[in-house]
């Protein structure tokens, strides 16, 4: 929680207060239903919290915004996001409904009012959203598949509508067929921590 405190030092008692019950819940489910790797279960709010809310280093979102959260797993990083931006809609969806179900009853525990989990394939979503956000679920060729025509005409960010992407390593072969505008942006420029050296918040021009 301190790493958390320290990077984003304007939270409210309410958004403390929900950040600090992630932990204890997530260790919770994960004994029934593996959302998270054993591993990083020890460095939950670095690896989990923490990483997820490195999209809003590149991009705070506009109040009554409405973002898609696609293969969310246990709710990564929607639900972060969905606490640190309160007056932003968030629907999250997964494959797996056990994982859904786990972000779901996580949202409802804490008190997230602007989430809503659906057991969905992702090229099944109806809908339209200002920006569509994932945590490495497929190669981005592919997730554009997945998010065509998903995306809202109007705009209320100095980013056009788009995709906010988190992943990891060298991306430059798998960005090299993406015609797309897109940017790709160094956690480690945000986050002092080892763990952020590799990571990326990668954006793309919806389409």
């Amino acid at each position: 929680m301190q790493t958390i405190k320290k990077y984003f030092p304007n939270l409210t008692e309410k958004q403390l207060d929900q950040f600090a019950q992630l932990e204890p819940l997530y260790k919770f489910w994960n004994e029934q239903i593996n959302v998270i790797s054993r591993k990083d279960t020890e460095n939950f709010y670095e690896r989990h919290v923490l990483h997820s809310l490195g999209i809003a280093k590149v991009l705070a979102f506009s109040d009554g915004s409405e973002i898609l959260d696609i293969g969310t797993g246990g709710g990564f990083p929607g639900i972060p996001l969905a606490i640190l931006f309160p007056n932003c809609t968030f629907t999250l969806v997964d494959s797996i409904g056990k994982k859904i179900k786990v972000a779901n009853e996580v949202a409802a525990a804490i008190g997230l009012t602007n989430v809503q989990g659906i057991h969905e394939r992702a090229e099944n979503i109806s809908g339209k959203f200002d920006f569509i956000v994932s945590r490495a679920v497929t190669a981005m060729p592919s997730f554009l598949l997945w998010t065509k025509g998903k995306f809202k005409l109007s705009k209320k960010h100095t980013l056009a509508n788009g995709i906010l992407y988190l992943k990891g390593g060298d991306l430059s072969e798998e960005m090299q067929p993406v015609k797309q505008k897109n940017s790709v942006h160094n956690l480690s420029d945000f986050f002092s921590e080892d763990f952020f050296e590799t990571k990326k918040v990668v954006y793309v021009k919806g389409n």
